[in-house]
């Protein structure tokens, strides 16, 4: 359904009473920035501040207008869409917010003037694709203009069809798509370097190797036609017990980082405002959303990637707290920097979105 107007009242669950439980280094501080957001995932500003946010299973587009942003959860939130297959990905372009669901590409015309009116959507491109197995898409405009999209492989572990899974995609305009990269088990994260414009991307690493086998990773792909491995090699290093007697690591290109064995590496973003600290400066920030059948349990926390050139030299947490001991109260999903320079940080788990600011010491 489209065309929809709701008023969300206030949730049950406050945030703020859990937030004094997040580390954080010294001179920043965490804070509700909207809690009216149920099953909140992607995040992307529109050109007039609004904030829209999409969503998994509630199928629901939000808008968060500028003026509401940090007032803890006061006013109205803004229903763009509902009834959505998995609309989790979400883009902003010359006026049009863009919502990708699990085999199409919606796109709303006009929308920060329309709030309380939305648009019917029109299909900007069908994708051809059935499988709800890694079934969220991620878009991004890149710096060529074009529309990037993200497809990840309908299993675990298996040989998905040749550049139909596995793959991050861009989209010309006029209906044609191309494959930009290949070999990636499901990325739900990506963003391009502020000076060199090269893509950086966070991959999910496959199930039932273990604890701590393999990584997730962050990946580098500074041209088209790479490959990173899957489902041959995992990490740069591990051959597949499936299918790596089939190729050898050496014939893709490695993880520019290794994170976390299993801690859901999802949304990322270079960080390029003004507010943190210079040393912040064109640094990674990605939402690890947190294991699902590791014990003990890993991520549930925001980490950053520090770059020297186009080498990691520095992977450490930067925000933690949503994960006491092994029970989790919260579970971050995607990152941005606001106008302001601050950070917000979504949460499904309980519907709710932050704001990281810098103050100094």
């Amino acid at each position: 359904m489209f065309g929809l107007l709701i008023s969300l009242g206030s949730c049950s669950f406050i945030p703020g009473m859990q937030l004094d439980r997040i580390t954080l280094p010294t001179g920043f501080s965490i804070a509700l920035y909207e809690d009216n957001v149920p099953g909140a995932r992607t995040l992307v500003f529109g050109d007039k501040g609004t904030l829209f946010v999409g969503t998994d299973k509630e199928g629901k587009i939000y808008a968060v207008p500028a003026h509401l942003g940090a007032k803890d959860g006061e006013g109205n939130v803004f229903v763009i869409a509902e009834g959505l297959q998995n609309p989790h990905g979400i883009a902003f372009r010359d006026g049009a917010l863009y919502v990708a669901e699990r085999s199409r590409i919606l796109r709303f015309d006009d929308i920060e003037n329309r709030l309380d009116r939305p648009p019917a959507p029109a299909v900007v491109h069908e994708l051809g694709l059935k499988y709800a197995h890694h079934g969220l898409r991620v878009i991004h405009f890149g710096p060529d203009g074009k529309l990037y999209v993200s497809i990840g492989v309908p299993c675990n572990i298996c040989m998905p069809e040749l550049d139909r899974y596995g793959v991050i995609i861009r989209l010309n305009g006029k209906g044609k798509s191309e494959v930009f990269a290949r070999g990636i088990r499901n990325s739900v994260g990506y963003d391009w370097h502020p000076k060199t414009h090269e893509l950086w991307f966070t991959d999910n690493g496959r199930d039932l190797l273990g604890n701590d086998v393999p990584p997730d990773e962050l990946n580098h792909a500074p041209s088209a036609g790479m490959h990173f491995g899957y489902p041959y090699c995992h990490a740069g290093e591990l051959p597949d017990p499936v299918f790596g007697l089939r190729s050898h690591c050496n014939d893709f290109a490695a993880p520019a980082q290794n994170l976390g064995p299993h801690v859901a590496a999802l949304g990322m973003r270079f960080y390029t405002g003004q507010q943190f600290p210079a040393s912040y400066r064109n640094r990674i920030f990605i939402a690890e959303h947190g294991s699902w059948n590791r014990s003990p349990k890993s991520g549930y926390k925001i980490t950053t990637v520090t770059l020297a050139g186009n080498r990691a030299v520095n992977y450490e947490p930067f925000a933690e707290g949503w994960l006491q001991g092994n029970s989790a109260w919260g579970r971050p999903v995607d990152v941005i920097v606001a106008p302001d320079g601050s950070l917000l940080v979504s949460d499904d788990e309980r519907g709710a979105i932050y704001r990281i600011s810098y103050r100094g010491f």
